[in-house]
């Protein structure tokens, strides 16, 4: 599960930066967009995983 939450926080940190190098270099408005979308979804995506690992790692060492 870890290797999969940072394949998510590697995957959101290519999309910030494809969208910073859109952005300066004043790429198209709609390339914008749908970056931040993605952005935003792999970020809610990265977060229920590692809220995941952490219930499960609490859950198998607390009982």
């Amino acid at each position: 599960m870890s290797f999969l939450a940072l394949g998510l926080m590697a995957a959101v940190l290519a999309v910030l930066l494809a969208g910073l190098v859109n952005m300066m270099r004043n790429g198209p408005g709609n390339a914008s967009q749908r970056l931040m979308r993605a952005r935003v979804l792999l970020q809610g995506l990265a977060i229920i995983v590692i809220v995941g690992a952490i219930l499960i790692a609490r859950s198998k060492g607390g009982s």
